[in-house]
């Protein structure tokens, strides 16, 4: 038997394959459900953030239900079956959380608000300092009354600032500046436990955090940059 032959009879059960497979409006809509998958598949290997993911996972694993319940293949329904919740409820979640972190920026300016209820208060007299450069830290605090100081370097503290933030994350968790009171003050505090607590748990946090120490980090390097300057050329 020549190979024309074999491929002419390969060509025609290909055809009576199809011709069988779509030979009702049911194979029809099974065999379209399964092309959709497929195609939902080769996307999801293309993308490369997790929410567009999750959603190309629903919609795949919604295709090969169709296609499992309308041929019907046991096997193909089953896993679609137990895979469609899951990724479902995943897409949802990754949903939310990126409309929590879009919403973030917004929400960081009224952090300081939302974040007194987890705070103590202190009232500390004028001349009062909280901590000296290099004690360890292990709270982060909001100036609510009153006026502070960065003592070593003369830079002052204006009510409503979140500070102490660097030290937390720092590596050697001592604190960069000495804080005294200029004016009589009221401070809060919130343990390093709750801060870590409130980053992982509230995007906004996360990012005022984030706001605060490239802030302060600036800051430092413009400080440094004007003493550079102030000093007469070697």
């Amino acid at each position: 038997m020549t190979i024309e032959v074999l491929t002419v009879q390969a060509l025609w059960q290909a055809r009576d394959f199809v011709l069988t497979q779509l030979a009702s409006p049911q194979q029809i809509v099974a065999h379209l459900a399964a092309v959709v998958a497929i195609g939902l598949v080769a996307a999801g290997a293309l993308v490369r953030t997790m929410k567009p993911l999750r959603w190309l996972a629903v919609g795949t694993n919604l295709g090969l239900l169709i296609f499992g319940a309308l041929h019907p293949s046991l096997t193909t329904l089953a896993v679609s079956a137990c895979l469609l919740p899951i990724n479902l409820y995943r897409a949802v979640e990754v949903t939310r959380l990126t409309r929590r972190v879009q919403t973030a920026g917004v929400e960081a300016d009224l952090a300081s608000l939302w974040l007194r209820p987890y705070m103590k208060a202190r009232k500390l007299k004028a001349g009062t300092v909280l901590f000296n450069k290099g004690d360890r830290a292990d709270s982060l605090h909001l100036l609510a009354e009153g006026q502070m100081e960065l003592s070593d370097i003369g830079a002052p503290m204006q009510a409503g600032r979140i500070f102490g933030e660097v030290a937390l994350f720092s590596p050697s968790r001592k604190r960069s500046h000495t804080v005294r009171c200029v004016t009589a003050c009221t401070v809060l505090e919130i343990h390093e436990s709750t801060v870590r607590q409130l980053y992982f748990q509230n995007p906004s946090f996360g990012i005022h955090l984030i706001e605060l120490l490239a802030r302060n980090f600036s800051a430092d390097i413009e400080r440094a940059e004007q003493l550079l300057r102030s000093r007469p050329a070697a």
